[in-house]
């Protein structure tokens, strides 16, 4: 797959163009997991894709010509950043020239970017700690699941959870092979 990305992007970073420090980026939620669903990013945008706190405005100004790529998983991620940025004016022109199909659009808006302060619903474990999809939590107590006889136990850990974007309360994660709905008041992220 890293042979594939790297001939895809023309071996530099598929939002910014950088040619130094580039990784595999896997971006959430995913579906089947492959090419479709990666891109090759250098480790500063990857860095303020998932730290909000590091964003330099100036640094997204490439979003006006990666956000053109015929690729869907960069537009994707050029959609979110400008939709988190838009408030800063040209991010919000950049976005209003943007035109992804109902099914981009969906997953693009899976990890709540682009939704209003007040609207956003935010989930929290046990402890009121903010969680994000792709998250590890930790089971707090045993959790008999509904519509089985499976009881998954305390101190398992779920890896890459799903938040649930109708519910503050709900969480899906894997549990023995099997995605489970969790409820938030027995986890704690880790």
């Amino acid at each position: 797959m890293e042979r594939a990305l790297y001939k895809r992007s023309g071996s530099q970073c598929e939002l910014c163009a950088a040619t130094e420090n580039l990784k595999i980026y896997t971006v959430l939620p995913t579906k089947k997991g492959g090419l479709d669903e990666t891109i090759l990013a250098c480790t500063t945008c990857i860095d303020q894709i998932e730290n909000p706190d590091n964003v330099d405005l100036n640094h997204w100004r490439c979003l006006n010509d990666s956000m053109w790529s015929e690729h869907t998983v960069v537009q994707v991620v050029a959609w979110r950043m400008l939709s988190r940025l838009r408030k800063n004016g040209w991010p919000q022109e950049l976005l209003e020239q943007m035109y992804l199909d109902e099914e981009t659009l969906s997953w693009a808006q899976a990890t709540g970017e682009g939704e209003e302060d007040e609207n956003k619903i935010i989930h929290r474990d046990v402890n009121g700690v903010i969680l994000e999809t792709g998250d590890s939590v930790v089971l707090i107590k045993d959790l008999k699941v509904k519509g089985s006889s499976m009881i998954a136990k305390q101190g398992t850990a779920v890896r890459n959870i799903r938040l649930d974007h109708e519910n503050a309360e709900y969480i899906e994660g894997r549990v023995d092979g099997q995605t489970i709905v969790i409820i938030t008041q027995y986890v704690k992220k880790t």
